[in-house]
């Protein structure tokens, strides 16, 4: 029998760290906590030489990217407001919301370090 799937963080873990959410963001975290869960193991190979707290952090960051994108900013990679002089600009760093590692993140896991190997290519024979 496989072993059942364990997201490496709850929803709880998330307002930890964040804020507290409403019930359909509660919803919303724990299938998305889910999907960050199956990012990170399949993205990097040994996450679980990861502690818990580094795994659950991640996870956490992973998503809190993904949920600050709201709907009415979706798509959106630069805007700008003008009032009489004043104005602003905003760039967004995550502007389709998508769930993802950083490259701090995936050094975290254990990724992007080099690995020497030697392969020999004369077939063995002599």
């Amino acid at each position: 029998m496989a072993d059942e799937f364990k997201p490496f963080a709850t929803y709880g873990d998330l307002e930890r760290r964040w804020h507290a959410l409403t019930g359909p963001e509660r919803e919303n975290a724990t299938v998305l906590l889910e999907d960050a869960t199956q990012i990170i193991m399949d993205t990097c190979p040994r996450w679980s030489m990861a502690s818990e707290r580094t795994l659950t952090a991640i996870a956490c960051a992973m998503v809190i990217r993904k949920m600050s994108v709201g709907d009415d900013r979706l798509g959106v990679t630069n805007a700008q407001q003008t009032a009489g002089s004043f104005s602003e600009s905003f760039t967004y760093s995550n502007p389709m919301g998508d769930l993802y590692l950083t490259k701090a993140e995936k050094s975290r896991l254990g990724g992007g370090k080099a690995r020497a190997f030697h392969l020999d290519m004369s077939g063995g024979g002599l």
